[in-house]
């Protein structure tokens, strides 16, 4: 019973015989097997369970029928399994269209591809399915890392290719590799040309970025939904100001204003008496401008998060941006690409209608039958003959210094609220992130009469310039509070500032524990895990301003450098075609010297088909060297035995696994004593 356990194992474990023992179609199976499994690693956090399950499930049967050189699976059974794969992603994506169910199916059908390797044509199928999951790798993701990832998937399907067109002999992986890169390196300028000059066109350069890619502001707040986004310490947003930049203490980035409040939620008031209060005419901004350039991540909202207060409309590359009347600034479709456009902002300002207008009323209401407890404090605080004629800005410093003396705390994780959320933080636990603080000043403020609403974005940014640029992370998300005083307007206060004066004053926010690797490294040598932190975001920032912001302005103002003093997209057509043309002119002359330059051993078989002619042997140019030294054996006899056997030698030398990178000089003075020994004896007869 034993014995045949073993054998059984064996039959379902093959015994590895060593790389340098496989059959030359084995390891260049395995090879392009492994180099499948690097291509479509990326896309497992996207996939369907089954569909990653399935797919390496493929790879290890292929590579077992690889290493115990067994037949391949019907074709039956391949198209029986295809129609599954079919039926499966139908069911987990609801349809057959669309990226998600393509990515699923063009994966699962790569790895079936492998299954009808019987030929070099089913090879070429799976190499340039493999060139389109490489594609499709970008429209998750177009990061530093994943390009990285990439460059390394199109080396080795190169090589794969190099090696699929050297089908006799056993070249070395490492000789196919050599070639591929250097393939791939001389196509490097062509690349570069192409990504320099060819039009940006929107649907193609802005790839859409999976809703639930990342963390990010939203158009609904609801308590500890900012305390979450906190925990993300990405970057959000990159500034460069020119000049001296704001004290990071003045530093508010405007997102999502929020005036509707259901109880539960706040959320964004869309339409409504607010849309007919004209603001823009009611803008004041005073002081010193500062004018930067922001590189916004994808948010997947229309709201761009400018500095408080943007004036001016900003200039964004392909979005139509306007200015509500709750000052936030919007864009005419959802932010789902990195964007770089320049701003202005002044610190000091006044916005909003100056007298009490219609509008206002709706940001006093408040939900029936939510936080009765609060409601009655509220009515308390306002009943005190202290508070009973007082204005706006009166009650707000009296809610601050009652913030600052009841024993409130701030905090990441204040755990979860119930229903009277704002009850239960106000008046029993007094723990909470900004979004509490914000939220309940603003329901008190409404219940004493005075219209207030949240704000939502970001509050500060790393102190230390990082490559020229301020960086504002989600972790710098923020939530603080407006409330309407007459005769001036909006008045923004930040009710955190009385709890955690230090999130305001210092710009330092609340960051969760790192990673367990993150940790470690930061433990061993805070500095180290700190510098590393830095050239990684320096090398991240180069790549995504150079590479992935690079857009269709930047194409005009290449043109103007090169002396087009009105460029348009006619010029730059016009440089692309004339450049390719040119490139295609060079590569030909190119191509025509190396054809007369020749490779050493292409030169040495012309020699010796020619020198076989003579001796009145048929030799063809696609003949290798043993299909030569048949015909010396079957023209000559045992007489050119010496001579097939130094063609054969000439064969291991080319196509062996030692082969030699250019011909031996000592085997062209052999081939020449031996051509004249077996021409004498030609002519002897």
């Amino acid at each position: 019973m034993e014995l045949s356990l073993s054998s059984a194992g064996r039959r379902l474990l093959p015994s590895w015989p060593g790389w340098r023992r496989l059959p030359r179609e084995a390891r260049d199976t395995l090879f392009l097997l492994a180099v499948i499994a690097w291509t479509v690693l990326p896309h497992v956090p996207r996939l369907p369970l089954w569909c990653s399950l399935f797919t390496g499930a493929v790879l290890l049967w292929r590579a077992r029928l690889a290493v115990t050189n067994a037949p391949l699976p019907s074709r039956r059974l391949v198209v029986l399994v295809l129609v599954l794969v079919g039926l499966l992603t139908l069911w987990s994506h609801r349809t057959l269209l669309g990226k998600e169910a393509g990515i699923t199916m063009v994966v699962a059908m790569m790895a079936l591809k492998t299954l009808e390797l019987r030929a070099r044509r089913d090879a070429f199928v799976v190499f340039f399915l493999g060139f389109f999951v490489v594609l499709t790798q970008f429209l998750n993701s177009q990061s530093m890392l994943v390009a990285a990832a990439m460059l390394v998937s199109i080396w080795g399907l190169l090589t794969a290719l190099v090696l699929a067109h050297m089908p006799v002999g056993q070249p070395a992986i490492a000789q196919a590799g050599l070639l591929a890169a250097r393939a791939a390196v001389l196509g490097v300028p062509v690349m570069a040309l192409l990504f320099v000059l060819f039009p940006r066109i929107g649907p193609l350069w802005g790839v859409p970025q999976d809703a639930t890619a990342k963390t990010g502001l939203s158009n609904t707040m609801s308590l500890g939904a900012v305390a979450e986004l906190a925990k993300d310490n990405s970057v959000a947003l990159r500034l460069k100001f020119e000049g001296s930049p704001p004290p990071l203490n003045a530093m508010y980035l405007r997102g999502p204003v929020l005036g509707s409040f259901d109880g539960r939620e706040w959320k964004r008031v869309e339409a409504g008496p607010l849309r007919t209060l004209r603001s823009q005419a009611e803008v004041q901004v005073s002081g010193p401008a500062f004018r930067y350039e922001m590189t916004l991540e994808p948010l997947r909202l229309t709201t761009l998060p400018l500095l408080e207060m943007s004036a001016d409309t900003p200039q964004v590359e392909g979005l139509n941006v306007t200015r509500r009347d709750d000052q936030q600034w919007v864009a005419d479709r959802p932010i789902s690409e990195r964007l770089r456009f320049t701003a202005q902002a002044h610190l000091t300002f006044q916005h909003g209608p100056r007298r009490f207008v219609a509008g206002l009323q709706e940001l006093l209401a408040l939900p029936p039958g939510y936080n009765p407890r609060t409601l009655a404090w509220a009515a308390r605080m306002r009943s005190d003959e202290r508070f009973a004629s007082a204005d706006g800005r009166v009650l707000a410093q009296a809610l601050l210094a009652h913030i600052r003396q009841g024993g409130f705390g701030y905090t990441l994780e204040p755990g979860t609220y119930g229903r009277d959320a704002i009850d239960e933080f106000w008046l029993d636990r007094k723990l909470g992130f900004c979004e509490h603080f914000a939220a309940s000043f603003v329901v008190v403020m409404r219940a004493m009469g005075v219209p207030a609403r949240v704000v939502t974005g970001y509050q500060g940014a790393d102190p230390q310039l990082i490559d020229g640029y301020m960086i504002v992370r989600n972790s710098y998300a923020h939530a603080w509070a407006e409330y309407w005083q007459p005769g001036i307007g909006w008045v923004r206060i930040d009710p955190t500032s009385a709890v955690a004066p230090e999130r305001i004053g210092a710009s330092r926010s609340l960051v969760p524990a790192p990673g367990l690797m993150a940790g470690a490294l930061a433990a061993m040598s805070p500095t180290l895990f700190a510098q590393l932190r830095k050239g990684w975001e320096v090398m991240n920032n180069r790549w995504n301003q150079w590479v992935l912001s690079y857009s269709r302005g930047q194409q005009l103002d290449l043109l103007k450098r090169l002396g087009v003093t009105s460029p348009s997209w006619e010029d730059l057509a016009y440089l692309l075609i004339g450049t390719l043309s040119a490139l295609s002119v060079l590569g030909a002359a190119w191509a025509w010297w190396d054809r007369n330059r020749q490779e050493p051993w292409a030169r040495l078989q012309s020699r010796v088909q020619r020198a076989l002619g003579r001796l009145g042997i048929e030799a063809s140019a696609h003949h290798p060297p043993r299909k030569l030294a048949q015909s010396v054996r079957a023209r000559l006899g045992e007489a050119g035995q010496p001579l097939a056997a130094l063609l054969e030698t000439l064969d291991l030398q080319r196509y062996g696994p030692n082969a030699l990178r250019r011909p031996s000089a000592l085997w062209m003075q052999k081939f020449r004593s031996e051509l004249r020994a077996a021409a004498a004896h030609r002519g002897a007869r």
